[in-house]
């Protein structure tokens, strides 16, 4: 199994805190917010391999991070090329990127480089793998539908089967928030090339999952009394450092 984290955005919310430097870089409680995630991937034994997809701005940064990265996981910096938002692949076109340039044939666990939260992983790869050759996402209850408008969310039925799925709604048909957090079986890993060719939006994955679970399974794997943070502001920024201080 190989993992994959997203690093390729520019965080322009986040300005000036990552004018020079991404937001996957940004320190939490001292440690960079990646290192975080790699501290869950580390437990995963089946993961032989971890790809970081950044662009052409922040590759450097990366470079020297994981000169001194200390963890045990192989890890494989991927320039995606972009210097400029407006050039930016989005993070479908990133994932596909990286598994067209590295022949990717394996499982892949696929997380936003920014994804703040505390979990055993190996829980939401046993019960993905129970779903194979499926794809599953994982999912986590903000219970406000108010605040479930800034993201992805799911409706899920029957053996945690996404039943609907809808991106960035002003009517949410739920609270169960998508966290850039995926499963793709080696099965499924030509589903998003075919989704990109047919000239859709290449930006958000809950863009793929909306046209996604309309022609097959999709299964939906909820973390339970977690907290996650999704930095996408500076005040979530100050409330993660807070919480993890």
């Amino acid at each position: 199994m190989k993992a994959l984290l997203l690093a390729a955005g520019y965080a322009t919310r986040l300005y000036p805190l990552t004018l020079d430097q991404p937001k996957p870089l940004l320190r939490i409680a001292g440690r960079p917010v990646i290192d975080f995630i790699l501290d869950m991937i580390e437990q995963l034994e089946d993961v032989d391999e971890v790809f970081v997809v950044t662009n052409d701005k922040f590759n450097k940064d990366f470079e020297r991070w994981k000169d001194v990265y200390k963890g045990p996981k192989q890890i494989v910096i991927v320039n995606d090329g972009t210097t400029t938002p407006e050039a930016r692949l989005g993070a479908t076109g990133d994932i596909q990127f990286v598994i067209e340039k590295k022949d990717l044939k394996d499982d892949l666990l696929i997380i936003a480089g920014d994804n703040l939260f505390k979990a055993d992983l190996g829980e939401f790869i046993e019960f993905s793998i129970s779903k194979r050759p499926h794809i599953t996402l994982g999912l986590y209850d903000v219970m406000d539908l108010k605040l479930a408008r800034r993201y992805g969310v799911a409706l899920i039925g029957k053996d945690n089967r996404v039943e609907c799925f809808v991106e960035k709604s002003p009517e949410p048909v739920s609270t169960l928030a998508a966290m850039c957090l995926y499963f793709f079986p080696k099965e499924s890993l030509g589903l998003l090339k075919k989704y990109l060719e047919s000239g859709v939006a290449k930006d958000a994955p809950g863009h793929f999952l909306e046209w996604l679970y309309k022609k097959e399974p999709v299964f939906g794997f909820i973390f339970k009394d977690k907290k996650w943070f999704d930095i996408g502001d500076q005040d979530s920024y100050l409330q993660a450092n807070k919480e993890y201080t």
